[in-house]
């Protein structure tokens, strides 16, 4: 692919048709992974168990060698790999409920049998990727693709029996999201239906989880999200629960 920081050096460009590149965008997306990043280090540091990075350009589309989808970096799949290589983890899972399938963060965790990679998105849609039977070459992938305009609870609860899936035997050291908020009712990139209190439920079930598993350890990230009022809202949300 054409580099990134070259790209933002003369001044800016489109690496395809959804990817645009502006003078500004080398900063910002090395920023967005070194963010995720320092809350890795704060988590096993024991300084803030939990964070939440309030990051753009997202990164669950882009893979090792192409950036997609707006995603310039694999925000979350990079720090998943550094917590293990450089913070001394070895087991983490991945929850990723935008509403577009993480691609990306399935093709740079998959090869790694101990990373589980948890996505709920909505089928069919972009980029085209992720069905059920895709479970990737270690069976450590739990794609949960569903179609528009269900009920709230549905894809709630299809979430949780995914993580549930997903954790059977496998005890992680540290929990990421992948929190889109395309995924809420009336986001004009989406067809799903979460409110805002689906966000604080699913946070807390998450943090529930985190305080079992792994001494709270919970790492969320800021994906997708088009409504920029109630993406606004919802990060608020996610952050007030992370808080608690």
């Amino acid at each position: 692919m054409r580099s990134v920081r070259v790209l933002a050096e003369q001044g800016g460009g489109s690496l395809d048709a959804d990817t645009v590149v502006s003078s500004g965008s080398w900063e910002a997306a090395t920023a967005a992974v070194g963010c995720v990043l320092s809350a890795v280090d704060l988590s096993v540091g024991g300084v803030h168990a939990r964070s939440f990075c309030a990051v753009r350009p997202p990164g669950h589309h882009a893979v090792y060698n192409r950036a997609m989808g707006f995603c310039l970096f694999g925000n979350v799949a990079i720090a998943a790999h550094y917590a293990r290589r450089k913070r001394g983890l070895q087991k983490i899972l991945i929850v990723d409920w935008d509403v577009h399938h993480g691609n990306g963060t399935q093709a740079l965790v998959q090869d790694e049998p101990d990373i589980h990679f948890v996505s709920m998105h909505q089928w069919p849609w972009y980029p085209g990727t992720g069905a059920a039977d895709d479970r990737g070459p270690h069976r450590t992938v739990w794609n949960i693709p569903l179609p528009a305009g269900l009920a709230a609870q549905e894809y709630v609860d299809s979430l949780q029996r995914g993580i549930d899936a997903a954790t059977v035997g496998f005890v992680p050291d540290l929990i990421f999201i992948s929190a889109g908020f395309d995924s809420l009712a009336g986001d004009p990139l989406g067809g799903f239906t979460l409110e805002i209190e689906d966000i604080v439920g699913l946070t807390r079930s998450l943090m529930d989880r985190a305080d079992a598993w792994c001494g709270g350890r919970l790492v969320s990230s800021l994906e997708g999200g088009y409504a920029p009022d109630r993406v606004g809202a919802a990060a608020v949300a996610h952050l007030g629960a992370l808080a608690t």
